[in-house]
């Protein structure tokens, strides 16, 4: 039995099989042990190990410094908010380029449907934006969207743009984004499986589609880093963060983060000056790295204004933080934490109650003004009247303002959801546009088209609308710089008229100003005759959906009555522009309230506002400075616009607007318009006569009505002369020809034949400019144009024409000049800069420009001539606070005057110095009238109310002109 089992264990043990068993056995073992250790020993260990593997840096945002006025009234500050941010942390990196981009897809259409439900929306500082009409269009124009264009198809420069790109239309570079090789939104590869599978719908909205592109071009921004985040939208609802965050599994890198936003108090009374906030250019990026990379592309920065300026100072330092995520995106832990640093605080000399009050009077004078000039008429004949101070404005020209400057919206008239009176109107402008574009047709292509001189007036503005902004500005086709302007054709077309649009453009593609290329068709194997038909085909495609065409075919719809003034004004109920009021809109209705006797009483009561109409006058300015230091106290452009919503989220359709605005509301009147400055220049001629010794203090000259030395001709402003004035009385009695006579007097000097030198005349005169401050920018912060000292014409430019230019704020420091003595302040926004804990890191120290320094007696009687000038004013002399000043008037052909004054007060310890100027204002008298009112609100002669009513102020259209 023993050896029974002895011998078969020998067998066993020999046997391969068994040894197979106890080598398997032995690894089961090892196996089981490491599988123990790894799981249950170790396991912790080796999942941190796993789940830790992403480490990366993350920027934390400073917060950007607050703006306030000289009492520490807020102007600009933040408020925190959520923004919904994405971040590319590799989800999406194992996914061929059409699997990524339905993927990326997918999670931004899911985005969307959330903000949207709930009343939130995409952050749009894109370039392309839709119209009311449903197309897609620029927001912006020239450089800035040459800049977009090159930012999109991803060039570094913008002279790097092919022709095609340069070229592209907004629809077409829609098109180009949303193909496969770009976004792949509307990718024809997309098949429905392929869309369902990742949330996406089988149709977009054009709303949805250009949501989705904008969210896309702000992850692409960011490809080349794969953790710096995307912000898609800012200061969303509790809501919206809820589900987002809730749903954050379904959105790979999608996230919701607390921010801010920038705030603007007082916005329209402070935007030209404070400027707005922004996402970083790719321009601003460069230049704010040139000297270390501390921005990325999107960091919020200032784009105008003082938040451009003190952009290093309201910045602040990022701080940073080392994090660590898992594979799906989630942090698991935070370290290095280095705290980000407040950016400074700027406070500026501008007083709020100043400033507000200052752009209320404007715009009540302003509209006082239009009040007063509007007559019931459909035109008026310049030439009627006896100088261009007397130009009525007919009612009809408001009419046309409405559509013209954007007022009433042409494509609300066509949408679903317009009134009863749009739709009226819409079917009698498609039966006008109809028969306009059969009469374009016609000429375009008839075998006799009538010359252009011979056309009607509506037809003829048609034909230059086709060439100059059709061909030439708005598409290229007609290449400016092609054109040979001394050709006899082109003089033909240009000047008299002689031939038709058909004969014109038929000759420009013979000679090569046509580029066809830009011709939407295949023009490569065509002769002149089918590029010819090509092109009318065009111009009849283009202007059935340009806006701007059919603005003007309404112009002559209302010109010829076709469309009725009633049906006009009821429109402004209707889309919102003036309140509902059913009383007033019944009457309109019925016929017992005229549309004049309606637009009259809307101008009174600032319904409808200067800035809407965009007539003349539309526009003015006006500055306060501190003469003893050149601190600026207000500092006004008048029309403006509100900062808010061009700030953080930018409202793409409202700066589009903007843009457009024929008021010009981008354009500071205070520091970047000039103008001549009429006889608020006569003090410096007055001290450049008396120290030159042409003319003595007590001097007279006899002032005859005309000064007849130079050719042609100046009249002075009272024809029949002032009779014997010396230097007070003439500056009192704003005499021309007391300064034409020292200006051709000042020329004496290198007179020959006894003529004087024009040159010598105007060189004295430009330079005691020069001393007053006319040499040089004031040194205000923001943009400020060049002022222009005149170079010809001695006796003009005594008197304050001439080629002199200057801006309001030029004057206010020219006439701060005058009241301290002499001394030429440079002007200034700032008082100080403090650090977030209020410590003055800078105060802003006076800074002298210059010294003019003049005889004593001469200072004296300069400003008695001024303190006379205002105690002769009907408007002025009644102000309790005593002061000086200078009105003047600039005149311009064809046109209104431009109405400007300039002053101190008060008159013995000036405390401000002030300088108006109403853009085509007619008299002096209404400029005056303004700084009236501010000198009262600021001593308080008047109570607030009494001096700012909320209404136009009615101008006495008879008032005595003081030039």
């Amino acid at each position: 039995m023993f050896k029974y089992v002895k011998d078969t264990i020998s067998k066993a043990a020999k046997s391969r099989m068994v040894i197979l068993v106890v080598v398997f056995l032995i690894l089961a073992f090892i196996l089981v042990y490491r599988l123990f250790t790894l799981q249950i020993v170790e396991g912790e260990s080796y999942l941190n190990d796993f789940t830790m593997q992403i480490e990366k840096e993350r920027t934390l945002k400073s917060t950007r410094g607050i703006i306030t006025d000289r009492n520490g009234k807020l102007l600009a500050y933040n408020k925190l908010a959520h923004s919904v941010s994405f971040e590319d942390t590799g989800a999406y990196d194992n996914l061929t380029m059409h699997e990524k981009n339905l993927a990326l897809n997918g999670s931004m259409y899911g985005i969307l449907k959330i903000l949207e439900k709930n009343g939130d929306k995409v952050t749009d500082n894109f370039g392309i934006t839709l119209n009311s009409a449903g197309e897609y269009q620029f927001v912006y124009s020239g450089t800035n969207l040459l800049r977009f264009k090159a930012d999109i198809y991803g060039q570094a420069y913008i002279e790097n743009l092919t022709e095609a790109q340069t070229n592209a239309s907004a629809s077409q570079m829609m098109d180009d984004l949303c193909a496969e090789k770009g976004y792949g939104v509307l990718s024809k590869e997309n098949t429905k499986e392929e869309l369902a599978k990742y949330g996406l719908p089988e149709t977009l909205t054009k709303e949805e589609t250009l949501s989705i592109v904008i969210m896309r071009s702000k992850i692409a921004a960011n490809s080349f880093q794969k953790y710096l985040a995307a912000t898609l939208a800012t200061n969303i609802s509790d809501k919206s963060m809820s589900t987002i965050m809730e749903s954050k599994d379904k959105y790979p890198g999608v996230d919701v983060v607390d921010d801010t936003i920038r705030v603007y108090d007082n916005s329209i009374y402070f935007a030209p000056i404070i400027g707005y906030t922004g996402q970083i250019s790719s321009e601003e990026l460069n230049e704010l790295n040139k000297d270390s990379e501390v921005y990325n592309q999107n960091d919020i920065v200032g784009k105008i204004g003082l938040e451009q300026v003190y952009e290093n100072q309201l910045q602040g330092l990022k701080g940073s933080e080392r994090v660590y995520v898992n594979n799906l995106g989630k942090i698991l832990k935070k370290d290095n934490r280095v705290e980000p640093q407040a950016g400074n605080n700027i406070q500026l000399t501008l007083d709020t109650d100043y400033q507000i009050a200052a752009y209320r009077i404007l715009e009540q004078y302003i509209a006082g003004i239009v009040y007063t000039m509007l007559i019931d008429t459909k035109e008026v004949n310049i030439e009627d009247y006896a100088t261009t101070d007397d130009i009525k404005i007919p009612v009809y020209d408001v009419y046309y303002a409405l559509f013209e400057n954007n007022v009433l919206d042409v494509n609300h008239i066509s949408s679903a959801d317009a009134s009863t009176t749009e739709k009226r109107v819409y079917q009698q402008f498609l039966s006008e546009q109809s028969n306009v574009f059969a009469a374009i047709k016609s000429e375009l292509t008839s075998d006799s088209p009538a010359a252009y001189k011979d056309l009607g007036k509506d037809m003829q503005a048609y034909m230059t609308y086709v060439v100059n902004n059709m061909l030439m500005e708005g598409t290229g086709i007609l290449q400016k710089d092609a054109i040979d302007k001394s050709d006899e054709t082109y003089l033909a077309w240009t000047n008299d008229g002689s031939i038709s649009l058909q004969e014109y453009l038929t000759y420009a593609i013979s000679k090569n100003w046509v580029d066809i290329s830009k011709i939407p068709v295949d023009t490569e194997y065509l002769d002149s005759k089918e590029v010819y038909s090509a092109l009318s085909d065009y111009i009849a495609k283009y202007l059935s959906t340009d806006t701007h065409f059919s603005k003007k075919i309404y112009r002559y719809m209302i010109e010829s009555d076709t469309l009725s003034a009633t049906d006009v004004c009821l429109m402004l109920f209707d889309q919102g522009v003036i309140k509902m009021n059913e009383e007033d809109y019944n009457s309109l209705a019925s016929g017992s309230l005229t549309a004049f006797d309606f637009v009259h009483a809307k101008i009174y009561s600032l319904e409808l506002t200067p800035a809407q109409l965009a007539l003349d006058p539309c526009s003015g300015s006006l500055v306060i400075n501190d003469p003893n230091t050149g601190e600026v106290l207000a500092c006004v452009t008048y029309p403006s616009y509100d900062n808010n919503r061009l700030a953080n989220d930018m409202d793409s359709e409202y700066y589009a607007k903007l843009a457009t605005d024929l008021s010009s509301p981008f354009y500071n009147k205070a520091t970047q318009e000039i103008t001549a400055p009429g006889s608020t220049y006569k003090m410096v001629t007055a001290a450049a006569g008396v120290t030159e010794g042409v003319i003595g203090i007590y001097d007279t000259i006899n002032c005859t009505g005309t000064f007849d030395l130079v050719d042609p001709p100046i009249n002075c402003w009272n024809k029949f002369g002032h009779g014997a004035e010396s230097l007070v009385t003439a500056l009192r009695d704003s005499c021309n020809f007391y300064f034409n006579t020292i200006g051709y007097t000042l020329g004496d000097v290198g007179a020959e034949d006894g003529k004087a030198v024009d040159e010598v005349g105007i060189e004295k005169l430009a330079k005691y400019a020069e001393m007053f401050g006319f040499d040089a920018p004031t040194g205000i912060e923001i943009g400020e144009t060049d002022p222009h000292i005149s170079d010809n014409g001695m006796a003009p430019s005594a008197m304050g024409q001439g080629t002199n230019a200057f801006t309001t704020s030029q004057l206010s420091r020219y006439v701060a000049t005058i009241a301290n003595g002499g001394t030429c302040y440079d002007l200034t926004l700032l008082d100080k800069i403090s650090d977030s804990d209020n410590r003055v890191l800078e105060e802003k120290k006076p800074k002298v420009h210059n010294n003019v320094e003049l005889d004593p007696e001469l200072w004296t009687a300069i400003h008695t001539g001024m303190n006379e000038m205002v105690k002769s004013n009907n408007i002025l002399k009644n102000i309790k606070t005593d002061m000086a000043g200078k009105t003047g008037t600039a005149q311009e052909t064809g046109v209104p005057s431009h109405a400007l004054f300039v002053g101190y007060a008060p008159y013995d310890n000036p405390e401000i110095a002030i300088a108006v100027r109403i853009t085509n204002g007619y008299t002096s008298t209404n400029a005056a009238s303004v700084a009236g009112d501010m000198v009262n609100y600021i001593f308080k002669n008047k109570e607030a109310d009494e001096i700012i009513p909320g209404h136009a102020i009615q101008v006495d259209a008879n008032t005595q002109r003081f030039d």
